[in-house]
């Protein structure tokens, strides 16, 4: 019986709180090796203890190889082949070790110094796993501990237990100071398996902090009256956290907020002055969006395609709606999910009239029609000939200076363009296919559904028209021979007219 064995693992079990099985792991490879000293030569040694007695057997061990493998084996010391293992062991297999036990050295003080640094890094492992263990159901939450240390820029907290977590310089609020024993609260955001450093990762940045700190100070919270939906950061200046409520009598900003402003004062004092706005949610993307703007809006453009929109506000306003360095645009879009662009009422009056006149050109030379009808289309709200070919049929003929033979018109000029493009699109060529340019549409003797089937032909331009020979556009069916080449001389004119300046 070897009591000092169970007498060590009592006592270090006690005093590091570690499992006696894991002690008892240690002791054995720690007795492994000393054997392997003694012995002189790269052997491979096991030692089994009883866990009751403290009593061990030494072994020494031989992997059985496959006789195929080598006629020579690499590593005779710790292998054996098949053939010569069966001789010992009939039942033995390829992989299996062959064991013969040898004599084992005794548990004195020479072989506690050369366990000292097995047991030491063992104990280390299984107070380790303990820790990650504890805290691995704890990812994505908010956890305290105490300030230990500043180490190179990042901060070490001392969770309790033998935990430490690290708060690395990234994830650390810009020119906060926390001095050593301070109380800090962070989001546990990963853990370290490895042997070294903290097993902690937690932040002060992120996100979910600021929402777990809400969770923590509203209880309408935590019983499910209020809910949050999202929140955006700009560490230790400024955030916005998004919240509805599921109870028609509870009334979500007010809530958070708390009475004089108590409960979003204790959010602020423990993200080291971070002033926070309460948004609340709504179905309609333009009116979330002013709601996270929290600024006077005038009107909103949305452009669902590129998923962003156009503000405008007060030019007065202007300033204060886009932020310091861009602030508070930045953050609402981050809340929203949208891109913001964020303008001046003026500005956006004369972006508004500039893209009012393209479309009238637009509508004008593709439709062919006059000022007045394409000032109609473009004050009805129609954005392209897409808008004019495909809306209900009901929703133009309700445009009271419309009527049915106009309506059908416009519409099948519309499809005559688009049925056009889509044909130039699918073309065997595979190439981009540019549309029709202004000079080329407004030439005499063009008409937009001639331009778009020039284009189809690889020709957008009055400088590419003039470059063709009458045989070029022979291709288009509405062409004869006298028309194409009428329209080529049309668009050789202005050489012509520089040729006629040059000589005078």
């Amino acid at each position: 019986m070897n009591k000092e064995i169970l007498l060590v693992v009592e006592a270090v079990s006690n005093e590091r709180d570690v499992a006696k099985e894991s002690i008892f792991e240690a002791i054995e490879a720690a007795l492994a090796s000393a054997t392997r000293k003694k012995q002189g030569a790269d052997i491979t040694v096991r030692v089994q203890i009883d866990r009751k007695t403290g009593d061990y057997d030494t072994f020494r061990r031989w992997q059985v190889m496959d006789d195929s493998e080598s006629a020579v084996l690499e590593h005779p010391l710790t292998e054996v082949t098949w053939s010569v293992a069966r001789e010992t062991d009939p039942d033995i297999m390829v992989g299996d070790f062959l064991e013969e036990q040898i004599p084992s050295v005794e548990f004195g003080r020479i072989a506690a110094q050369t366990a000292k640094q097995v047991i030491g890094q063992k104990v280390r492992e299984a107070e380790r796993a303990k820790v990650i263990a504890a805290f691995e159901d704890q990812v994505g939450q908010m956890i305290a501990g105490t300030v230990k240390r500043h180490e190179r820029g990042c901060l070490v907290l001392d969770m309790g237990g033998n935990a430490e977590a690290i708060i690395p310089k990234s994830e650390a609020i810009p020119h906060e100071s926390a001095r050593v024993g301070d109380r800090v609260r962070a989001y546990l955001y990963g853990l370290n398996r490895e042997g070294r450093g903290p097993q902690l990762f937690v932040s002060r940045t992120h996100t979910n902090l600021l929402s777990e700190l809400f969770r923590l100070e509203v209880p309408e919270l935590s019983e499910g009256l209020v809910e949050i939906l999202g929140a955006a950061r700009d560490p230790g200046l400024r955030a916005k956290l998004l919240v509805r409520s599921r109870d028609p009598r509870v009334e979500p900003v007010g809530t958070c907020v708390g009475m004089r402003g108590l409960r979003v004062q204790a959010v602020t004092n423990e993200l080291c002055g971070e002033r926070v706005d309460v948004i609340v949610w709504d179905d309609n993307p333009a009116q979330l969006v002013i709601n996270a703007m929290a600024a006077e809006v005038v009107s909103i453009v949305i452009d669902e395609d590129k998923h962003s929109m156009d503000v405008a506000v007060e030019d007065a306003n202007l300033s204060q709606a886009i932020g310091r360095g861009g602030q508070n645009v930045r953050l609402a879009s981050r809340l929203t999910g949208w891109s913001l662009n964020v303008m001046g009422q003026q500005e956006a009056g004369e972006r508004q009239d500039a893209e009012a006149e393209q479309l009238l050109q637009l509508f004008m030379t593709q439709l062919d029609v006059d000022e007045e009808i394409a000032e109609i289309l473009v004050r009805e709200g129609f954005n392209s000939l897409e808008d004019v070919a495909y809306v209900e049929q009901d929703d133009i003929l309700g445009i009271e200076e419309f009527d049915e033979e106009l309506v059908a018109e416009l519409r099948q000029r519309a499809e005559d363009i688009l049925l056009t493009r889509a044909i130039a699109t699918d073309d065997s060529t595979g190439g981009t296919v540019q549309p029709p340019a202004n000079d080329l549409l407004t030439m005499d003797g063009m008409t937009p559904v001639l331009a778009e089937q020039l284009a189809a032909q690889g020709i957008s331009t009055m400088e590419d028209l003039a470059e063709c020979a009458v045989d070029d556009l022979l291709a288009i069916d509405s062409l004869d021979a006298e028309q194409a080449g009428k329209l080529i001389m049309a668009a050789r004119a202005p050489w012509f007219a520089e040729e006629t300046g040059e000589a005078e």
